[in-house]
């Protein structure tokens, strides 16, 4: 099978590993101007408050959707030489293991 996406965002890893992280969406996904999404901050009187907001939260903070994320070697990146908003496809195939 082999799916389309467009590059949403590119950044190194955060624990000085050598790796990089690439985001990326289908092509469907990506409605208008694209901005990062504003941080909120949530304060609650109570526990019972924070329970009843909680699904009030989770959903504004996936308003702006999913993204599929993969970990790619800094040799593998800079073979590849992409770049934010790349189209870019990728081939996804079952592999026969036979474990003994």
């Amino acid at each position: 099978m082999r799916k389309e996406y467009v590059i949403m965002e590119i950044s190194a890893s955060t624990d000085g590993s050598p790796y990089v992280f690439v985001s990326l969406k289908g092509p469907k996904e990506i409605g208008g101007p694209q901005r990062a999404p504003i941080p909120s901050v949530a304060s609650f009187q109570s526990m019972d408050e924070m329970v009843k907001n909680l699904s009030n939260i989770f959903s504004k903070q996936m308003m702006g959707g999913f993204a599929t994320v993969i970990k790619l070697g800094l040799d593998e990146y800079e073979k590849l030489d992409i770049k934010v908003g790349d189209k870019v496809s990728l081939d996804i195939n079952k592999m026969q293991v036979k474990y003994t």
